[in-house]
């Protein structure tokens, strides 16, 4: 052999290694845990409160009359009661219903659910004008203990003909009644709604002090104490 020949050179071939493809899940739980840890490292950002405005506070918690109950009460049914309604229904201009007996009296001659008196609910401007008149026939002074705890009022007329509207006739003769005014605010609805019924908060009721200010203010009433 000739020094000049060479051996065939052999070719190394490397081995081929293949490239694991990324785990997906892994990388995304990663991810994940991440925004986690950043979320829990970042302060919390303090909502500012709204303020309200004076005015319209004052309107939310600002006591108003609700409804004003007027409640003639005779005992027996027949031509008495529906003198009484005629007396009722002339002062308010609104037709009365009859308030029936809870129970039986043989004292009293009385049997249940037979009508002993006549009532009137009036709401709004009827109740404001009708508050006007009631408060005009006592010169607009009123006892304190006539107020309640939840700030409603209640007193008697012992003579319908005391207010203006009203005169003396000997076929009726004379009629005393007795005045209920509730108060209320705003949100009372929730204690009367048939859904998801809750009670009036304590901070958000009617007060007495509250209805005393209220009708001084509004009707110019005097309260004695």
């Amino acid at each position: 052999m000739s020094p000049a020949a060479k051996k065939p050179v052999k070719k190394v071939t490397k081995p081929k290694t293949t490239k694991k493809k990324p785990d997906v899940k892994k990388q995304t739980q990663k991810t994940q845990v991440k925004k986690v840890e950043a979320k829990r490292n970042v302060p919390k950002k303090i909502k500012a409160k709204s303020k309200m405005d004076p005015e319209k506070k004052k309107e939310l918690f600002a006591p108003s009359v609700d409804k004003v109950t007027i409640n003639i009460g005779v005992g027996e049914a027949g031509e008495r009661l529906k003198k009484a309604e005629k007396v009722i229904q002339s002062i308010t201009n609104q037709k009365p219903i009859e308030t029936l007996s809870r129970t039986t009296s043989k004292d009293w001659g009385l049997r249940k659910m037979m009508p002993i008196g006549c009532k009137v609910t009036l709401r709004g401007e009827n109740a404001e004008n009708f508050i006007k008149e009631a408060l005009a026939t006592r010169e607009n002074k009123m006892a304190d203990y006539s107020f309640d705890d939840e700030g409603n009022l209640s007193f008697g007329i012992p003579d319908h003909t005391l207010f203006k509207s009203q005169k003396y006739d000997p076929n009726i003769g004379i009629f005393g009644m007795d005045i209920s005014i509730t108060m209320k605010k705003h949100g009372y609805r929730i204690k009367k709604r048939r859904i998801a019924r809750r009670r009036v908060p304590h901070k958000h009721r009617v007060n007495r002090e509250e209805t005393m200010k209220f009708f001084s203010e509004r009707f110019n009433m005097e309260v004695i104490s």
